[in-house]
């Protein structure tokens, strides 16, 4: 199953529903700034990321929002993120089976 690079950003407007939906897209990707992660998911994983999102917020007055940023490939995948201002570094992720 391929995997695509996904940025997750989020408008929430309780801290206690804030703070689920970042310990939740903590499993999922890396904390790129304050209301955003990247992820690279699967199709799968998106569905279950989409699905946990709509648990955790309110309908009415939060907002999530998944953009897809294209597809994952070589070895060591990284997005390419330009940046204006501080520099972005990624974060070195391992896979623990």
């Amino acid at each position: 199953m391929s995997r695509r690079f996904y940025l997750v950003s989020y408008d929430i407007a309780d801290d206690r529903r804030r703070d689920r939906v970042y310990g939740l897209l903590l499993g999922y990707g890396d904390h790129v700034q304050f209301s955003v992660f990247c992820c690279q998911l699967n199709a799968r994983e998106k569905v279950c990321l989409r699905r946990e999102l709509s648990e955790r917020i309110n309908q009415d007055e939060d907002q999530a929002l998944i953009l897809d940023a294209g597809s994952v490939e070589g070895a060591k995948p990284e997005p390419e993120i330009e940046c204006v201002g501080h520099p972005y570094t990624p974060h070195i992720r391992c896979q623990i089976v």
